[in-house]
């Protein structure tokens, strides 16, 4: 793509290409990976026009080949011309004290935010790094449209695409998510990452978290509806995720939201790969207008 992106491997797959990368962060200063898969709209002679983009924000103790190996999403995509963009959940060699002990925090679990607190604020900045560096890097260099970007993630990534696309809506024209953590200031693994990347100053929190981003607005920033799946047999429901608290938010604010419930799913990938079209489709409409 540039000077500092390799290309590490490229896949056909559904008349289009599943390729990974590897490149010079600046932002984080650490090489990262990421995937792209591209529909056949631009792959063939490479004479097609841009098409609309999703970026996907996995969960904890995932990577940038956990959606494009699991959640079987470029068949459906590579039909409605859509790109799919994962990054890596994290940095990597970062060597932070401690940052490989849990699974709930540091290596796999950046919370998609940037760090203010050492040792952490020196390599996990990952807003930045997907809004500010990424995303620049991607539309620049590959067909995609600039002004037709969707977002959408699961868990700790659900989390991520709903507060990107509240702190910055400007750049997502769709979000939604699949089993999010909908009000990390409340729940013990949002307690955690929040108190080491940010500090023990709950106020701090509030700029990182869905909920109370969302409780913020008078006026909704999605006209065209958010969509939250969310399984009834997910044993992280009670504790962690807390929807109910976003839909009250998001009802206070007139943002339109489609939260369903899935008797017997729980929280891993059979639960998205059985969703997964109805968000691709979701961010299609949002995506084409």
């Amino acid at each position: 793509m540039n000077s500092t992106s390799q290309l590490l491997s490229a896949h056909a797959c559904f008349g289009g290409v599943q390729r990974f990368y590897l490149h010079t962060a600046r932002s984080i200063g650490l090489p990262m990976k990421y995937s792209v898969f591209l529909p056949p709209q631009i792959v063939i002679d490479d004479a097609g026009g841009k098409v609309p983009a999703l970026i996907y924000l996995a969960g904890l103790t995932c990577n940038e080949e956990t959606f494009v190996t699991k959640a079987g999403a470029q068949r459906l995509a590579a039909t409605l011309g859509l790109a799919l963009i994962a990054p890596d959940t994290s940095p990597r060699g970062a060597n932070v004290p401690g940052e490989a002990d849990s699974w709930d925090m540091g290596v796999g679990a950046s919370f998609y935010l940037d760090a203010v607190q050492a040792p952490w604020s020196k390599n996990y900045r990952m807003e930045t790094y997907l809004t500010a560096e990424l995303l620049p890097l991607l539309t620049s260099t590959l067909p995609l449209h600039a002004s037709r970007i969707g977002i959408f993630g699961h868990s700790m990534g659900g989390h991520g695409a709903l507060t990107l696309a509240l702190r910055h809506p400007a750049l997502f024209k769709s979000v939604s998510a699949f089993a999010p953590i909908c009000a990390p200031s409340q729940c013990p693994w949002g307690r955690k990452a929040f108190t080491g990347y940010l500090g023990a100053d709950e106020s701090a929190w509030a700029a990182h978290d869905a909920t109370a981003l969302m409780a913020r607005l008078d006026t909704a920033p999605y006209p065209g509806g958010i969509l939250i799946d969310q399984g009834l047999a997910d044993k992280f429901l009670s504790e962690q995720l807390m929807p109910r608290l976003f839909e009250a938010a998001c009802a206070r604010a007139g943002q339109a939201l489609q939260l369903r419930w899935h008797a017997g799913y729980d929280h891993g990938y059979y639960f998205i790969s059985t969703f997964v079209a109805d968000h691709l489709n979701h961010h299609a409409r949002q995506l084409s207008e």
